[in-house]
């Protein structure tokens, strides 16, 4: 089999299944493992797979610019945005990541709502300062341009030092074998410690980040309440993460 036919065989492997192996392709195939590893480092250098050990997973689509991800799934991010404002309950405390998703809640908040927002994206503020009874808290650091939110070493301690009810997280990629990943490495240290500040955090996922991964684990399974997606209740992967234990809002 020529490269180019291994290279298209790889991908439609990857849209069918989800997933690759490289010792079952290499099997498969009649070809190496080496072989395999190879033609999967050429499609990911190119953005095609993210490359995971032992084979590769389905790459987001949402680890491109911020301007760009606004065009990205608008009516996904919606209806996921409008689920999660239910959430916030009058009078708690919410931690609100940043990003598209993110900002999407912000806006779908009750304008009379009175809560507290805590969040190190100056984008949701500004969102958010029309809001008379809402409390903000501004956590700041290095801004992270990818994503309008601040990331480093001050904001990740200023994290440290709140606590709230309710943590709403978007993440780039959700998988039930990766789990839920993000394309920078700081940025997924953040969310991290933004999530170990509030009794229960739920991720915020539009239909296209369903099955994919990115480079940098946020968390694993265990440490999340609930995902909150418009991806369909029966998708394989959506099961796959209800088998997992946790609890899934579909965003209809």
């Amino acid at each position: 089999m020529l490269a180019a036919e291994r290279r298209d065989h790889l991908l439609g492997l990857l849209a069918r299944e989800g997933k690759i192996v490289a010792k079952d392709v290499a099997a498969r195939l009649g070809i190496s493992e080496d072989s395999v590893r190879r033609d999967l480092r050429d499609l990911a250098a190119e953005g095609l797979c993210q490359r995971v050990y032992g084979g590769a997973l389905p790459v987001s689509p949402a680890v491109v610019d911020y301007a760009a991800r606004q065009t990205v799934a608008p009516d996904g991010k919606r209806k996921v945005a409008s689920v999660a404002a239910g959430l916030v309950r009058s009078g708690g405390a919410l931690i609100l990541d940043g990003g598209t998703t993110a900002l999407e809640v912000a806006r779908a908040l009750p304008h009379d709502l009175a809560c507290t927002v805590i969040t190190h994206s100056p984008t949701i503020a500004a969102a958010l300062l029309d809001h008379p009874l809402a409390e903000l808290f501004l956590l700041g650091g290095r801004v992270f341009k990818h994503s309008a939110v601040a990331c480093g070493a001050a904001a990740v301690e200023a994290a440290q030092n709140v606590s709230a009810d309710l943590c709403l997280l978007g993440v780039t990629g959700v998988h039930p074998e990766a789990g839920l990943t993000t394309g920078d490495a700081e940025e997924a240290a953040m969310k991290r410690a933004l999530a170990a500040r509030a009794a229960d955090t739920y991720i915020l996922a539009s239909s296209e980040k369903i099955g994919t991964a990115s480079r940098f684990r946020v968390l694993s399974w265990e440490k999340v309440s609930g995902l909150i997606t418009d991806a369909d209740p029966h998708d394989t992967v959506v099961e796959q993460v209800r088998e997992l234990g946790v609890e899934v809002l579909t965003a209809g």
